[in-house]
């Protein structure tokens, strides 16, 4: 027998949040959602049963909602092991999709077309990672309403996909606020919708800036599977809402819909932490991260099937779209917490703090169905070389064109840093799309004139040569009456960088090239680069790669390719700016095998005078490091977007003011 429920809330109560919920026959309304359920006696909601609440009146329609359905007792109706303990099995697909940050209709044709081939291949569920529908992350554009309206729009589309087939996908929710969500759809409808719980704030985030939490978790059940649906965030914290979906709502699965970005490392502690959250909460976990580079962000995908006892099941592609199918029993997830009674003492302790739970039943259960046979994908991670090296590529690939380029321009130096950035390019765009040039001066030696030319053919790109003497002596003339009484200086090699980068602008203003810079972290750190010289350009792509690593990386290029593409000479030869006769970087700078731990030290890992001096840095070196990464803050500011691949990256990763006198060493003596 049905009964109906009435669900009441007092506008005037502000301690009772709106929440997300379930929606009925018909078109989908943001307004709608469900309030606080205890758990001592969560609500299972019927999406078919729910009423149209468009009919309420204006005064109630924000504080009411109509729900017709059973009301059932949770352990009674949940029967996981069925007669003769048969198995129980899941498909899921996670769709591992590059978007774009405000490509509503783009986005939604991956999205529609990965869940085609999801329901061909047998899966009962796709899905789809945080924010799928916007593209990730929109930053300011969630300030522009009919930008979040358009999306809701666009989940709609998505919603009608959603026939013989469950979707989860990411999208940004408006009810009494503003939502970062997943939503649950099936039967051709919206019919469930979670908020995130925890919003990041921290490093490359900043979605207090735009979010409201969440408060309740929620579970969805498709059959006799119980699906919790959280996102990102979520997951990285050990308690709710995962532990009120498994304890409160017997979740076997977990969907973890995500935007997680790369940096050095991050996929391998990322793994570690999705292996301990299922195998403590004896849960299977399903992981979808998003793919693809977005500014100065790349993710890195790496999605993941885990089982109830922290073992990889399935991995999607790093740095490519794919469609990751793998099966989940939920019955060998019940055996196995049959045996575990931490699991029941978890139980009943969550039961007794009551705590809140939304269970929604899923119209469209799945049902017997012949399912194309799997085959096992290839579970190994990449190396920390290449996935650096496939994060540049997919970083600098995405950037040129999802910003409207064909083709790109480099200036070569016959140098290592430029030579990296020549062959990311290439691998990124085709070598048909890169133009170097090489733009020699009196300075410049003959085994650099060689080693540039050398490599552009190595690696099949154009090469053009444009010397700059003629114009540095110009500029001289042009300067000697101003300049009269002084000797040459650091003035008369900043002038030489910014004909360079003159020349280079005039190539991109001519032909619509967009210009790469060459500059690497180590020299960006501390000002040994020059303002509109070799930091004038559209995007900077090793800006964020240290110069030991810039060689490392080179390397390992070469080692790909089993021959030498990056030419011997280049690797082995002293760096130079090469600027003044005889000129080397270790002139200005520490050695780069001294200078990149400090920098990592200080920059990344925040470490003070003391500490760097007390591992045996040398103090007087470690005092020139600080100083000069501190006043040339007003440099970096002004330089090129450039992909992040180290846990703290120049830019939102590190916000430190202009202007600043504190500084962290003593004072001299």
């Amino acid at each position: 027998m049905k009964k109906e429920t009435e669900i009441h809330r007092q506008s005037n109560d502000h301690s009772d949040k709106t929440r997300p919920g379930c929606f009925g026959p018909g078109p989908w309304h943001p307004s709608l959602y469900v309030g606080k359920f205890p758990v001592r006696n969560p609500i299972h909601i019927s999406c078919a049963t729910v009423k149209r609440s468009l009919a309420v009146s204006n005064s109630n329609a924000k504080n009411t909602l109509y729900i017709t359905g059973a009301l059932k007792d949770t352990d009674k109706d949940r029967d996981y092991a069925r007669e003769g303990g048969e198995a129980m099995k899941i498909r899921f697909a996670l769709g591992q999709i590059n978007a774009t940050v405000g490509d509503l209709p783009g986005n939604v044709r991956r999205i529609k077309d990965a869940a085609a081939r999801a329901k061909k291949g047998g899966a009962d569920v796709v899905v789809f990672p945080e924010m799928a529908v916007t593209g990730y992350p929109p930053e300011d554009l969630l300030l522009k309403p009919r930008f979040i309206e358009a999306n809701i729009r666009a989940l709609q589309e998505v919603a009608g996909a959603a026939r013989g087939i469950a979707i989860v996908c990411g999208f940004v929710d408006r009810t009494d606020d503003v939502y970062n969500a997943a939503a649950v759809c099936g039967a051709g409808r919206v019919q469930a919708v979670y908020h995130k719980m925890y919003l990041p704030n921290y490093g490359v985030f900043d979605e207090n800036r735009y979010f409201q939490v969440g408060e309740i978790p929620l579970v969805a059940r498709l059959g006799e599977h119980a699906i919790g649906v959280n996102v990102c965030e979520d997951i990285w914290h050990p308690g709710e809402p995962m532990t009120a979906q498994v304890l409160g709502g017997d979740a076997q699965v977990i969907v973890n819909i995500s935007s997680s970005p790369f940096h050095a490392g991050k996929s391998r502690q990322r793994e570690r932490m999705l292996a301990t959250r299922a195998a403590d909460n004896a849960v299977a976990l399903v992981f979808c991260n998003l793919v693809g580079g977005q500014d100065e962000l790349v993710f890195d995908g790496n999605s993941l099937v885990i089982d109830h006892e922290g073992t990889v099941l399935a991995r999607g592609k790093s740095f490519e779209e794919d469609l990751v199918f793998a099966d989940v029993d939920t019955a060998e997830v019940f055996r196995w917490r049959l045996h575990d009674a931490r699991f029941r003492q978890g139980k009943l302790r969550f039961r007794e703090e009551g705590d809140d739970l939304m269970i929604v039943d899923l119209d469209g259960a799945k049902g017997e169905r012949k399912r194309p046979a799997l085959r096992q994908g290839d579970l190994a991670p990449d190396g920390p070389d290449e996935e650096v090296y496939r994060a540049l590529v997919m970083g600098t690939r995405d950037y040129v064109r999802k910003n409207g380029f064909g083709k790109v321009v480099i200036g070569l130096s016959g140098g290592v840093d430029s030579a990296l950035v020549a062959a990311v390019a290439a691998d990124a765009l085709g070598k048909a799309n890169v133009q170097t040039v090489f733009m020699p001066s009196r300075y410049s030696s003959a085994q650099s004139a060689r080693d540039a030319k050398r490599l552009a053919r190595n690696l099949g790109v154009k090469y053009r040569e444009i010397s700059i003497d003629e114009t540095f002596d110009s500029y001289k003339a042009m300067m000697a009456k101003s300049f009269r009484g002084t000797g040459e200086d650091i003035a008369e090699e900043n002038i030489q960088a910014r004909i360079r980068g003159n020349i280079l602008m005039a190539l991109s203003n001519k032909f619509g090239w967009l210009v790469l810079t060459t500059g690497n972290k180590s020299e960006t750190s501390v000002g040994y680069c020059t303002l509109y010289g070799d930091m004038a350009g559209g995007f900077a792509v090793i800006k964020d790669v240290p110069k030991t690593l810039v060689y490392r990386l080179c390397r390992h290029r070469n080692a790909q390719a089993k021959k030498e593409l990056i030419p011997e000479s280049i690797l082995t030869k002293a760096p130079s700016a090469e600027l003044r006769p005889d000129q080397k970087d270790s002139d200005s700078l520490p050695e780069y095998d001294l200078l990149d731990p400090i920098l990592r030290a200080y920059v990344e890992n925040d470490q003070h005078y003391d500490a760097m001096t007390e591992v045996g840095f040398p103090g007087p070196v470690v005092r020139k490091v600080i100083n000069l990464v501190d006043i040339n803050e007003y440099k970096r500011r002004q330089g090129p977007p450039g992909i992040k691949i180290t846990p703290r990256a120049f830019g939102k990763d590190r916000r430190l003011p202009i202007t600043n006198r504190y500084r962290d060493y003593p004072p001299s003596k």
